[in-house]
């Protein structure tokens, strides 16, 4: 596996850990619907199910690791967290939230931006 991979998995399962101690649940990891995925879905307050895109840079030189979330990745997202809810017969709202890591030798931050996008 290439190392980009390595780094967006590793950054996944500091997005996942970071949510769980936040007290949600995480519902499912990796959720593919067509060619879109769903990094986690978790839920914390009954009525809403939170679709996050993780995103992972080990440097912010080429700019946040937020702003690389394109209009075509939120219409993906989009679209397999209405799959999501209609397969799994869900009548929750949902919240589309990013959560941002910078790691590398030297620091290891995170951010997680709430309604990060509508969906309308």
């Amino acid at each position: 596996m290439a190392v980009h991979n390595d780094l967006g998995k590793l950054g996944e399962v500091l997005a996942a850990t970071f949510l769980r101690r936040e007290g949600y649940a995480i519902l499912e990891r990796n959720w593919r619907f067509q060619k879109a995925e769903i990094d986690i879905i978790a839920q914390k307050e009954e009525d809403t199910i939170v679709f996050v895109e993780v995103k992972t840079r080990n440097s912010a030189f080429f700019g946040d690791p937020q702003s690389f979330v394109t209009p075509s990745k939120v219409k993906l997202l989009v679209k397999a967290a209405n799959e999501y809810l209609i397969s799994n017969q869900l009548e929750a709202e949902a919240r589309f939230d990013i959560i941002a890591v910078l790691k590398n030798s030297k620091e290891e931050r995170m951010e997680h931006f709430k309604n990060a996008f509508y969906h309308f």
